[in-house]
């Protein structure tokens, strides 16, 4: 077959089976190709030149001319800037085509710097399912990163058994948060209990004065105000529910933070949605004609960042996980005493924590925990900074000297639906923990369930690193399991 395109007379494409590209953009990409366009070569593509409007408005007249490129055309107008990098995906016939030949561009223009277009090659693209991250996910794809992904377990949590999926790339850290899982078991499992549920969003707006802001926030706590506020909030969703508002003053500007259950989802897209339509509803009263919004989020949420406020007020789950583990069990399993744990506790994560003057991270190694599960769940990483906010307690029974060991996390912010769940791998370990999705009859009660598991795979990840250096395990254990040299595995 020849490898020469079809000419835009050839090229036809019925007006009715164009569709708007789900980017918004002004480029149109066909829904459906003729069947001369899909017995093209894999060498050659099908790229259409983008209706320019010279404006922005996406609601243009449907594109009717094609222009006709081979391969080398294609590579060298999109080296050139004249085809945008970014917008690949609108002019071929799928996003696999798009992020092959987007790679096959960056090689080249990595040749031109001087280095290797080899580079790419050891990065994985094939066989993954691309449609559900473009629009979704991830721009300017060129392929994915494989994390290995382990399981520790399974752990007893609140009379259930769960594997724990967690994706990282540091040694000891399973097997580590697994010996934690035997000693939790062996001391009948872990109990967990949710205090609180809310994601926030905390929108800076500005006023005339100070009287005017001061005015404006004692609105906001009235039953008036929350009760407005509320319905114009909860107008823009089924699911979300307003649960409380507050403000803090800062001169004439007022910081607004508004709290709300999101059902499954972690739900900061359906809460800034909620949010910006109850600041409309607001300025829209004659009593706050002088109202400015600054930023629908002035950091006063506070998202993926150390806060006071996450640590105080909670954001996303909070929870609090137990286990009471018997001395046997702390000898045969962690190797050590309940004194020598409370007093590396006490040392470590209470005081050496407040020399350093920490927010939220009175703890061993809390964020290790809760980010090879938010990478092996689809949660957001990012949002490890607050979700790993935790304080570790431990107690020694003085009478049968057990150990009490507890875990208090008080803004995991994770969720079902949405977001990196959406992708298959991620999904299938929400499977695994038999929390994928929204739950059929409780709103909301898998998110709530895959803190609860967060919490608890925490807790074991604690008190195994803590009984790690009591007994100055910690560094051969690395040493053996994160810096061995590869394996030469014979051959069958």
């Amino acid at each position: 077959m020849s490898k020469t395109l079809l000419s835009n007379s050839e090229a036809t494409v019925s007006p009715e089976v164009l569709v708007k590209s789900r980017q918004g953009s002004n480029a149109y990409r066909p829904a459906r190709l003729d069947v001369e366009l899909l017995a093209m070569t894999p060498s050659s593509l099908l790229i259409r030149k983008p209706y320019n409007t010279g404006h922005t408005n996406h609601d243009v007249p449907v594109m009717k001319q094609y222009s006709s490129l081979n391969e080398a055309d294609i590579l060298s107008k999109c080296v050139a800037e004249e085809i945008p990098l970014h917008a690949l995906e609108h002019y071929t016939q799928g996003p696999d085509q798009a992020v092959a030949l987007r790679r096959r561009v960056l090689a080249k223009i990595l040749a031109i710097t001087g280095l290797s277009g080899q580079i790419l090659a050891k990065l994985p693209h094939q066989n993954y399912n691309w449609d559900l991250v473009i629009g979704s996910c991830c721009e300017n794809v060129i392929g994915y990163m494989p994390v290995p992904v382990g399981v520790a377990g399974p752990v007893l949590i609140d009379s259930k058994n769960f594997f724990i999926p967690m994706a990282t790339t540091e040694g000891a850290l399973i097997a580590s948060t697994n010996r934690g899982c035997k000693a939790i078991n062996n001391a009948g499992g872990v109990t967990t209990n949710l205090t609180d549920d809310g994601i926030t969003r905390g929108p800076c707006v500005q006023f005339a004065g100070t009287e005017r802001a001061a005015f404006a926030k004692n609105w906001i706590s009235s039953h008036e105000g929350q009760v407005i506020l509320r319905d114009a909030f909860e107008s823009t969703s089924n699911i979300a529910k307003l649960r409380r508002v507050n403000a803090s003053i800062a001169g004439r500007s007022l910081y607004i933070r508004f709290k709300a259950t999101t059902g499954d989802a972690m739900g900061m897209n359906m809460i800034s949605k909620g949010v910006e339509n109850a600041l409309r509803v607001m300025s829209q009263d004659p009593k706050f004609e002088d109202m400015r919004v600054v930023s629908l989020s002035g950091n006063y949420c506070t998202d993926k960042k150390a806060s006071a406020l996450n640590w105080i007020e909670g954001r996303g789950k909070s929870v609090v996980a137990e286990a009471v583990i018997p001395h046997q069990v702390v000898q045969s399993v962690l190797k050590c005493t309940a004194e020598a744990m409370v007093r590396i506790n006490n040392s470590k994560n209470l005081v050496g924590s407040a020399m350093a003057g920490v927010i939220g991270g009175y703890n061993a190694h809390a964020a290790n925990i809760v980010a090879a599960i938010f990478i092996a769940t689809g949660q957001d990483p990012a949002q490890v900074v607050e979700s790993a906010n935790c304080i570790t307690l431990m107690e020694c029974n003085c009478v049968d000297n057990s150990l009490r060991v507890s875990v208090t996390m008080p803004s995991l912010e994770v969720g079902t639906v949405g977001g990196g769940t959406v992708l298959e791998p991620q999904s299938s370990m929400l499977e695994m923990l038999g929390v994928a999705g929204a739950h059929p009859t409780e709103t909301g009660r898998n998110a709530q369930c895959l803190a609860s598991i967060i919490a608890a795979a925490t807790l074991a990840g604690e008190v195994s690193l803590c009984a790690a250096l009591t007994s100055s395990d910690l560094v051969n254990a690395h040493l053996n399991l994160n810096r061995a040299s590869p394996r030469k595995w014979a051959s069958p």
